[in-house]
């Protein structure tokens, strides 16, 4: 695989992976349906902390393969979790904002 295509399919995943929780009402996509309807804000976060942890090993692992992985400081994971959130905003828009006829 080459480095664009690797740099692409990073930020497809990170894209699907912020906006996976505001679209499923699933834990995980795999989990059981809450029973008192819709999931609390707080496991949508959480989700988002988690798939924010497994993309971020999906690149390091891609990285790996094309190279050696440069270091990173708290700048970088600052930056990244900014973008990630920033990716999540057409879910949160669907899930929060959008309004809907019942």
């Amino acid at each position: 695989m080459s480095q664009t295509a690797a740099i692409w399919l990073v930020i497809l995943a990170a894209f699907a992976a912020a906006n996976w929780p505001f679209l499923s009402q699933r834990l995980m996509l795999i989990g059981p349906r809450p029973k008192e309807g819709a999931k609390p804000f707080a496991v949508r976060l959480l989700e988002l902390v988690v798939l924010y942890f497994i993309v971020g090993i999906v690149a390091m692992a891609l990285e790996r393969r094309a190279g050696q992985n440069a270091p990173q400081g708290w700048e970088f994971y600052a930056i990244t979790a900014a973008l990630f959130l920033t990716l999540a905003f057409p879910g949160f828009v669907y899930r929060y904002l959008m309004r809907r006829r019942r």
